[in-house]
């Protein structure tokens, strides 16, 4: 309303030096708009408006009170070119100025003064009366409106103020710039990219050019609110439209709390190589060293070619090698702490900026502002050819654009830009209208590009990777998961087994357990998240089982699995069900059957070391919910299970337990572990027992916990969908998403796939 700071600014300015700024703003807009938009094409502002339509230029109003208190010569100048060339210029002044106010002595008032009364029209009081100073009416006195009330005045401001807001709603269809339907996927990108933004005037759209002169990447700034975002959907769609996949490849980073990138997931972009939602830093940097690689690749094909960019291969070898296109939003998540992420982020970023242009690598990072400490260094950023800033401070202006240009300071209107690829200079400043896309009519224009794709019977030269931080991973994913259970490059006698756990934080081979025949080969889940630790249960379970399905003909379970699941929890049974389908023997059991399981596996150990037998088939012991398991706890044992005296016959199951962790795995028998906490770890195993585990999962828990499980704290930093992975043997500690609860559909295939390849080695 009365305090809209779009309205009306946020205050009187009636310092000098805030009054001399605030001229100056002025006077940098009048001159903008004629060397811009006016020239000699335009009379006023009223002829360009009239044309441009939706990017109208408004209106502006100065009100000067009291002059010529706090005005110095350089603001008294300014103050008269903006009387003089504001009105063509759409800016229009009120002076209510006082005779015989204090002269100032750096500039004569009284000559000012003058030249204003030429230039305007004059209301002045005359022997107490006011007078219009024009020739038709010196002898008439002039009579003002009595004032409204206070209760009316309020509500016309807000009435006012609303249609203001309104108005400043600036929506350029974004079908004004797109190409035409006949002119999609038909640009080449052997030149260069150019993909249009939106009008900067009433003839020209404003486009973004990479690839050209030392225009090859770009920054882009804005402050919440600005449209940011909506010029980057603009880039994409535009992107998409102009470019086949085979012209341009996608790489698009989101490190916010929003799933703005999603959508092309959702729609299967062709285009996009990557597309992650909610990155993390981790996901990110590899993202980075995957292009770093590329440009590496790339220099060596053009070196065996003898020739230095894309240009001249493409030219010279007739191949279509794509242009790639990184997009980063929130880029500065990269630098957020001092670390090898940070290092090693700031590095392949200065050496893909400097060298990728001759390889056609380019780089465009956003982000709602460009100060503080974590950032680019100052060369790289020099680096950067295209500057694109939307409503932004002025420090981030001069940041964005070049030192000493604040233009982006002034802009008014969400959507409302600056684009300047002339190294910063003033001069070079374009100011556009980013176009308006929404949800709906991007979606239909994604529809339509992945249609065409079909259409074309395109097919990826890679597969399409999504990282979404904001879900669980999805096991569907594993195709390394997918032909095992076919049988591809999976043998029969391998002496080690893989148990798959998660999606890695990273573009590379998911996460899993690795069993081997020696001491120390189990895995220990800790998380408080029950589905969690079911899904990376039910996921272990199913992996082991497709890799031990034909190996055990005599009948003896290769699987034991010990259920203590919330017995009114939603997924009681998940366990249940899922053993009976596993292609291999299952021996199941709860709190009943657990004396008589453990017994048997046990004895088993026992039995292969006695014979020495080293040709036995792996077993698996799958304890899902130590810490409801009583007759596991210490205190229920005469002693630790994880004691190293001998085993007496009257061994209780928390003793034998601790016989299969320190004796199974050095002959073919693990375990798998789920606890809830550390806490109730401790209470069935001491410091030594946790030796056994040489493989851990540490979900979010506190420092000390952390500390105590992997030796660092970092699992005290971990949000939700995260993990860590300790593997001792291979000293690797990295994070990674649980996999979510196996889906129905999966399952079915999966298992399907197991028994099809078992009948053809029956056969």
């Amino acid at each position: 309303g009365k305090d809209d700071a779009d309205l009306i600014t946020g205050k009187a300015w009636s310092e000098s030096q805030h009054i001399e700024q605030r001229l100056l703003d002025l006077t940098e807009h009048i001159g903008y708009v004629i060397q811009k938009y006016l020239l000699d094409r335009y009379p006023t502002i009223a002829e360009y408006n009239a044309k441009v339509g939706e990017i109208a230029e408004p209106y502006r109003l100065l009100v000067v009170c009291d002059f010529p208190t706090k005005f110095n010569k350089d603001a008294a100048e300014r103050l008269r070119t903006i009387v003089e060339n504001g009105p063509r210029c759409g800016i229009f002044t009120i002076i209510l100025a006082d005779p015989t106010a204090e002269r100032p002595s750096d500039f004569d008032f009284a000559n000012l003064l003058s030249h204003l009364e030429r230039v305007a029209t004059v209301v002045a009081v005359q022997n107490g009366r006011l007078v219009w100073k024009e020739e038709d009416f010196q002898e008439s006195t002039l009579t003002l409106d009595v004032p409204p009330s206070i209760a009316l005045s309020e509500r016309i401001v807000d009435k006012v103020s609303e249609g203001a807001k309104k108005t400043k709603e600036v929506q350029v269809p974004f079908s004004k710039i797109a190409p035409l339907r006949t002119e999609w996927w038909q640009a080449a990108s052997n030149g260069g990219l150019s993909i249009p933004l939106g009008p900067r005037d009433a003839q020209e759209i404003q486009s973004l050019v990479l690839g050209q002169g030392t225009a090859h990447h770009a920054l882009v700034a804005g402050r919440v609110g600005s449209g940011k975002s909506t010029l980057l959907h603009t880039i994409i769609t535009g992107a998409a439209l102009s470019y086949t996949p085979d012209e341009l490849e996608l790489y698009l980073i989101d490190f916010k709390q929003g799933v703005e990138f999603k959508v092309y997931a959702t729609n299967e972009l062709p285009h996009a190589r990557v597309i992650a939602v909610q990155s993390e830093r981790e996901f990110g940097l590899s993202v980075l060293q995957g292009l770093d690689a590329e440009l590496k690749e790339r220099g060596d094909r053009f070196r065996a070619a003898g020739v230095e960019n894309i240009t001249n291969f493409r030219a010279k070898t007739h191949e279509i090698m794509p242009r790639i296109l990184l997009l980063v939003d929130e880029f500065q998540e990269f630098f957020t702490e001092d670390d090898t992420i940070a290092s090693q982020s700031g590095l392949i970023l200065d050496r893909l900026v400097r060298q990728g242009r001759a390889y056609g690598i380019h780089i465009l990072l956003g982000s709602q502002t460009l100060a503080g400490s974590y950032s680019l260094t100052r060369s790289t950023i020099d680096q950067m050819g295209v500057r694109i800033a939307l409503q932004c401070s002025a420090d981030d202006s001069e940041i964005i654009l070049g030192r000493n240009n604040t233009a982006a300071r002034l802009l008014s209107r969400p959507g409302e830009a600056y684009y300047n690829d002339a190294n910063g200079m003033i001069e070079g400043n374009f100011r556009f209208q980013v176009a308006w896309l929404p949800d709906e009519q991007r979606d239909t224009y994604l529809w339509a590009v992945r249609e065409m794709a079909e259409q074309q019977h395109y097919r990826p030269k890679h597969p399409q990777i999504v990282f979404e931080g904001n879900e669980p991973a999805d096991v569907k994913k594993n195709r390394s998961l997918r032909a095992i259970a076919a049988g591809d490059g999976h043998s029969e006698t391998a002496r080690t087994a893989l148990a798959w756990l998660g999606e890695p934080i990273a573009i590379r081979d998911h996460i899993a357990a690795t069993f081997r025949r020696q001491s120390g080969s189990n895995l220990l889940i800790i998380t408080q998240n029950d589905e969690a630790a079911l899904g990376m249960i039910a996921t272990a379970l199913i992996s082991l089982a497709a890799q031990v399905a034909s190996v055990a003909r005599d009948g003896a379970s290769t699987m034991s699995v010990l259920d203590f699941s919330a017995t009114d929890g939603p997924y009681a049974e998940y366990l249940a069900h899922l053993t009976e389908r596993l292609p291999c023997p299952v021996a199941f059991g709860r709190r009943r059957q657990l004396p008589d399981i453990i017994a048997a596996l046990a004895t088993e150990v026992q039995r292969r070391i006695d014979d020495d037998d080293t040709s036995a088939p792996t077993r698996y012991l799958i304890l899902y919910g130590l810490h409801r398991a009583r007759d596991l706890r210490q205190e229920e044992a005469s002693f630790s299970f994880s004691s190293y005296g001998e085993e007496s016959p009257a061994a209780n199951p928390a003793q034998q337990l601790g016989t299969i962790l320190r004796e199974g795995p050095d002959v073919g028998i693990h375990a798998v572990v789920w606890c809830d906490t550390m806490t109730n770890l401790n209470r069935a195993v001491d410091r030594r027992g946790l030796r056994e585990f040489a493989m851990r999962v540490a979900c979010q828990m506190n420092a000390e916990d952390s500390t105590a499980l992997i030796d660092v704290p970092a699992a005290s930093k971990l949000g939700p969908y995260r993990a860590l992975f300790q593997d001792e043997e291979a000293g690797r500690l990295e994070k990674f998403r649980p996999y979510s609860i196996p889906s129905e559909g999966w399952l079915t295939e999966t298992l399907q796939r197991v028994r099809e390849r078992q009948s053809v080695l029956d056969d």
